[in-house]
C-alpha cells in the first residue's frame, strides 16, 4: 500500500503502478538496507540514456554524433535529474535510514537524481518500455523543446578552464581519492581548488572522471554567483 504522498507523486508523474512494490523500492535509499533502489537506478539510467538519445536523434537529423552526445549528457546529468526531483517534491517521499534522514539526505543532489533514475527503472519493469518512454518524454519535454542547437555544450571542466582563463586566473587544481564503502562499490571524492574561492569544492562520483566533473560543475555554479 502506497502512502498519500506517494499517490500524489504518481499523479504528478501521470502514472500508476500495477505493482506498488516497485515504487516503494525505487524510493528506498541504500541506507535502509539491502532492499534498496540501486539496481533500479542502474536500469533507469540505461533506459533514460537510450530514450533521450533516440529523441535527440529524431529531432536533430543534421547534427553530428559528438554534439548529440554532449546534448544528451547535458540532459541526463545529475544536476538536471535533481532539478526534476525538486519539481516533483521527490524529497518528501524518499525512504531514508536514520543517518541520512538526520543529515538532510532528502535534499542531497545525488540521492534525488538517483531516485529519479530508480523510478524510471521501476516503471519500466512495471509497465514496459513504451510507458517508460512516454514518462521520460513528459519529464523532459520542456528541456528538449528549449534546446538551442547553435549553443555548444561543453564539458564542465572545459567551461571552468575557459572561465578562469578569461579572468586571467590560474587553472583549477584537482585531486581525487577513492573512498572505502561498506558495500565495496567504487566511490571517488574529488576536490577542485581555484584562486577565486576560499576553499576547495568537493564532489563525489562512482568514477574518477565523474567525481572531477561534478566538482568542476559545482565550482562553476559558485563562481557564476560570485562574479
Amino acid at each position: 500500500m502506497i502512502s498519500d504522498k506517494q499517490k500524489k507523486l504518481c499523479k504528478k508523474l501521470q502514472i500508476n503502478f500495477i505493482n506498488d512494490d516497485f515504487l516503494q523500492q525505487a524510493l528506498t535509499h541504500r541506507s535502509m538496507g539491502s532492499h534498496n533502489n540501486e539496481r533500479l537506478e542502474y536500469l533507469g539510467d540505461a533506459i533514460l540514456g537510450f530514450v533521450i538519445a533516440d529523441a535527440l536523434f529524431e529531432r536533430f537529423p543534421d547534427v553530428k554524433e559528438g554534439k548529440l552526445s554532449r546534448l544528451r549528457a547535458s540532459l541526463v546529468k545529475g544536476v538536471t535529474l535533481a532539478e526534476i526531483a525538486r519539481e516533483l517534491n521527490l524529497g518528501d517521499v524518499l525512504i531514508l535510514g536514520p543517518g541520512e534522514l538526520k543529515s538532510g539526505g532528502f535534499r542531497r543532489e545525488s540521492i534525488l537524481a538517483d531516485a529519479v533514475e530508480a523510478i524510471l527503472g521501476a516503471f519500466y519493469l512495471d509497465s514496459g518500455l513504451e510507458q517508460a518512454k512516454s514518462l521520460i518524454l513528459r519529464l523532459f519535454d520542456e528541456r528538449l523543446d528549449s534546446i538551442d542547437i547553435d549553443e555548444i555544450i561543453k564539458d564542465p571542466k572545459t567551461r571552468l578552464q575557459e572561465l578562469l582563463q578569461s579572468r586571467k586566473q590560474s587553472l583549477p587544481i584537482y585531486s581525487v581519492s577513492e573512498i572505502k564503502t561498506k558495500d565495496l562499490q567504487p566511490l571517488f571524492e574529488a576536490s577542485c581548488q581555484v584562486e577565486l574561492l576560499n576553499k576547495a569544492v568537493i564532489a563525489q562520483g562512482n568514477s574518477h572522471r565523474k567525481a572531477e566533473k561534478k566538482a568542476a560543475e559545482r565550482t562553476l555554479t559558485l563562481l557564476e554567483g560570485k562574479l
